[in-house]
């Protein structure tokens, strides 16, 4: 059994984590390093924050529910139905990787988010001039993003906000409420995996779930107030600190 201060530092973390994915994604950025720093190996700490952080994300989508619209002219249940798929496909790999590998591949896929974080919107408009895109594209790019979901999900919120604004042309804001629920559909699929693998450490796990409930319902009304500056300046803050510190940690 974990003392209390390392259950408070784990409810902390998943407070933190359920306001981030409210506001911009990225919540495995607090909740998974907390995890790796409490003693988990990373995949089981990947997994674990993974199921932590989905009723924050429920509460998430439902505060924002009232913003969902069809996207490119696709429906959100297709696109729900293509994100589900995507992340069992994706958890079922995590499930499969060896941890040393997993290891050497995590500082690769936060520089990924990082780097999508850091251009946002100025590579969406620089994109959107020179290709023409359809709803076969967003099918597709919202097929392999579910898979990223799946298997790990750093900063796939800020992926998919930018993939949607340069397929459709909406902004960030728009895209909140229908971001906000793949990235719970996302980690459904992945919950049900976990489970089943028995890849989740359930004394950290409980702790940290009921912060991430509290961190994303009260992130999403926050949300709603906040400049979208200061949101995404945080987000960079925290992605580019953890982006440094897992390469370190892998090759340093």
């Amino acid at each position: 059994m974990a003392d209390p201060a390392t259950l408070a530092f784990a409810a902390g973390a998943g407070m933190v984590g359920g306001a981030m994915n409210a506001l911009a994604g990225g919540g495995s950025f607090a909740t998974m390093p907390t995890l790796i720093a409490l003693g988990l190996p990373s995949t089981i700490a990947n997994a674990t924050s993974n199921v932590a952080v989905q009723p924050g994300a429920m509460a998430s989508a439902w505060a924002y529910r009232g913003g969902l619209a069809p996207l490119g002219g696709v429906g959100i249940r297709t696109l729900s139905a293509i994100t589900f798929a995507g992340g069992l496909a994706g958890s079922l790999l995590l499930a499969w990787t060896p941890a040393r590998a997993f290891d050497v591949i995590v500082p690769w896929l936060l520089l990924a988010a990082t780097i999508a974080i850091a251009l946002g919107r100025h590579a969406s408009d620089w994109l959107s001039t020179r290709f023409a895109a359809g709803p076969r594209s967003l099918v597709a790019g919202q097929a392999l993003l579910g898979i990223y979901g799946g298997y790990f999900g750093g900063g796939v919120g800020m992926m998919l906000t930018a993939m949607w604004g340069l397929l459709t042309g909406d902004s960030p804001a728009a895209l909140a409420a229908p971001r906000t629920l793949m990235l719970a559909v996302a980690n459904s699929a992945a919950t049900i995996v976990f489970i089943a693998s028995g890849m989740v450490a359930w004394t950290l796990c409980l702790p940290m779930m009921i912060g991430s409930i509290a961190g994303g319902y009260l992130g999403a009304l926050v949300g709603r107030r906040l400049p979208p500056g200061v949101i995404r300046g945080w987000t960079l803050l925290v992605t580019v600190a953890t982006t440094a510190v897992f390469f370190w940690r892998a090759y340093g």
